[in-house]
This record gives C-alpha cells, sequence and structure tokens, in this order.
C-alpha cells in the first residue's frame, strides 16, 4: 500500500476484576486518561473511548474523558469508539466534538455507529423498534452539522431544523477544513453503501471470524465513493488484542478475561459458553484477536492491512485486563510492532502521527 498506516487503539474502559473484586469505575477511568496520555508518548496515531451504558464498562460519557486528554496530551487525535449516534442527538453530539476539536486544536475524530449494546435506547427514551430509522436519521442530520453551515433540515423522529447555526465552529472549519467523521460498521453491503453516501470514512468492527471476510466490503465502499463523486475515503479496521513479550505470556493474561466477557454477554444473548478452542480459533494466524508478541502482531497486522487494503488499525487494547497489562499492550505497540509493521509494508519509519488541523 501507497498511504503511511496509521495505528492508533481503542478502549471501552472495561472493569478488570483483581484479587476477587471489580476495580472501582472512579478508577478505570483514572486509568484510562494515563493509557491515553502512555498512548500519545508512544507515538500512536488515535486514542479512542468507546461509550457503553453498562456496569461492566466505565465510560458512559467518553466526551468527557476525552476533553481531560485533550489537555493532557500533545500530538495524538482523540475521539470515541464508538459513539452511539442513534441514542444520541446529532446536534449535541457535534457541539461536543467541535468543543473537543477547539480545545485539541484540531485533534478530534467522531467514530459513530449503531452500538453492539442496547442499554441506551430505554435509559434515554427511545424504542427499539425505531433501531434502524433512529440511526439513518441521525445520520443524516449529522452529515449535515459537520459541513458547519446553517442546517435545514426535517425527519420523522426529531424535530426539524430550519436555517440553523450551530456553535462552536470547529479548529478544523476554522482551518478550512473538516471534522473527520467515520463510520462503524459491522459488515453488511447496506451499512457500507450508507456510509459512502454521506462521505463518511469507513471503520470494519471485527470482533469475530477472520479480517480476509471483510475484504469485499473495502471493495464495495471503494466503488461506491467513487460512483459517488467522494473521492476515496478511508478505510480502517478495529479488532482487539493485546501484546506481551511472548506468545505465551499474552495468551496466558488474555483468554480468562476474553472468556469471562465473552460468555457474560453470550449468556445476555443465549449463546452457549466459549470453550478454550474458541479462544484459540480467534487468536490463531488468520483469526480476529490479535494477541501474541510483538512479532507476532506485527505478522498478522500486515497481513489484515494488505488483505483489507486499509489506511489505519485500531487495536481495542482493553479486555478485562488490568491497567498495568493495558500500558505494556500500548508501549510494545508504539515502540515495537508499528515500526515492524511499517517495515513489513515497505513503508519508512514514522516516529510520531501528524497533528492534523494545527
Amino acid at each position: 500500500m501507497t498511504t503511511q498506516l496509521e495505528v492508533g487503539v481503542h478502549t471501552f474502559a472495561s472493569i478488570p476484576v483483581v484479587d476477587g473484586r471489580p476495580v472501582p469505575h472512579a478508577q478505570v477511568l483514572r486509568d484510562v486518561v494515563a493509557e491515553g496520555v502512555a498512548s500519545d508518548r508512544a507515538g500512536l496515531a488515535f486514542f479512542g473511548v468507546g461509550e457503553h451504558h453498562r456496569e461492566d464498562f466505565a465510560a458512559s460519557a467518553p466526551e468527557i474523558v476525552l476533553g481531560g486528554l485533550a489537555t493532557a496530551t500533545e500530538r495524538i487525535r482523540l475521539g470515541t469508539a464508538v459513539t452511539v449516534l442513534s441514542s444520541n442527538d446529532p446536534v449535541r453530539v457535534f457541539e461536543q466534538f467541535s468543543t473537543l476539536d477547539g480545545i485539541s486544536s484540531g485533534r478530534a475524530e467522531m467514530i459513530v455507529g449503531r452500538g453492539s449494546f442496547v442499554e441506551s435506547f430505554p435509559l434515554f427514551g427511545y424504542r427499539l423498534e425505531d433501531y434502524q430509522a433512529l440511526f439513518d436519521e441521525r445520520l443524516e442530520l449529522l452529515a449535515a452539522l459537520v459541513r458547519e453551515e446553517p442546517v435545514t433540515w426535517q425527519g420523522r423522529l426529531r424535530t426539524p431544523l430550519q436555517d440553523q447555526a450551530v456553535h462552536p465552529r470547529s479548529h478544523a472549519a476554522e482551518q478550512g477544513g473538516r471534522m473527520p467523521v467515520w463510520v462503524g460498521v459491522g459488515g453488511t453491503p447496506e451499512s457500507v453503501i450508507r456510509t459512502a453516501r454521506h462521505g463518511f470514512d469507513l471503520m470494519l468492527a471485527i470482533i469475530g471470524g477472520s479480517p480476509a471476510q471483510f475484504a469485499p466490503f473495502s471493495g464495495l465502499y471503494r466503488q461506491a465513493m467513487q460512483e459517488l463523486g467522494h473521492g476515496t475515503g478511508r478505510i480502517g479496521m478495529h479488532a482487539p488484542g493485546l501484546i506481551a513479550e511472548t506468545d505465551e505470556e499474552a495468551r496466558r493474561l488474555l483468554q480468562p478475561q476474553w472468556m469471562r466477557y465473552r460468555n457474560r454477554i453470550g449468556r445476555e444473548r443465549g449463546w452457549g459458553d466459549a470453550t478454550p478452542r474458541e479462544f484459540e480459533a480467534a487468536a490463531a494466524e488468520h483469526g480476529a484477536l490479535f494477541v501474541g508478541s510483538p512479532e507476532t502482531v506485527a505478522q498478522k497486522m500486515a497481513w489484515a492491512v494488505e488483505t483489507l487494503g486499509v489506511e489505519r488499525f485500531d487495536l481495542k487494547y482493553d479486555s478485562g485486563t488490568t491497567h498495568e497489562d493495558n500500558l505494556r499492550t500500548i508501549e510494545l505497540l508504539g515502540s515495537e510492532v508499528v515500526p515492524r509493521v511499517r517495515q513489513l509494508l515497505g513503508q519508512p519509519a514514522a516516529a510520531v502521527a501528524p497533528t492534523i488541523g494545527a
């Protein structure tokens, strides 16, 4: 690939269990801030905080966490992973991110999506029957808002806007650009086409199966963007994992936490419990888990990047793992994995990602 690969990280602010007790939410949030600072120092391109409204995740208001990180970091770009747009008002989402963009001197990026959990719908007074319609309508409104011009818009599930300006203007707009917006997609043609229709960047959420299964969506997105007159757009991928000094150590640390979360969510959704064999399949050479030594993870990342043709790889580094293990993953990703991946791809080394809009 000719475009320089960017590598970032995502966290869901998962609650670790230490000595049989869950770490308090407040401590996890402070740890996330420290992990964001560490990611900046490691030269990573992006730090994303996922929005969830559950007991096992601490970041129900990730924009607040990102605001704190904007003042504690220098170069890394900051965003959500994802903002659950279906149960958020797009005007408020834009206001929060344009504020973050100003505080951070142009380092804000949105990743919006429908999310994989539905707790936010009853919490904020939305009907699950409107799950798809809410997302479609709100993505359309967001596309109008990020142009940062007065908006006239009407939908079915929200009051209309008439020649409405929204403030503050983002740092990106003040510099003549536009705040980046990605749409997190689980892998359906309809989701890919919807993303291209609005000219947004595409983030493939790969949490199961093989990354190779998503390759057709890359081609579909490129084709749709060209046909719709939006140019090329960017494609990224999100996948979970953990890095340690050896393959054995990485799997020893991740497997029990991965099994615990997989089984908790599986029981809520009527799935059977996971087995060690399922974990091993996910951690195998072409599975969805990027777990192992720096060399193992680098080899797998380079394969996935070339197979999908992506410009960015974001590692979801926390799966109930401890703060110390998370910091070690971030350190090894920046210092050993990223240089090795670029070497495998035939790209020049880049110690620090450039700041957009500065």
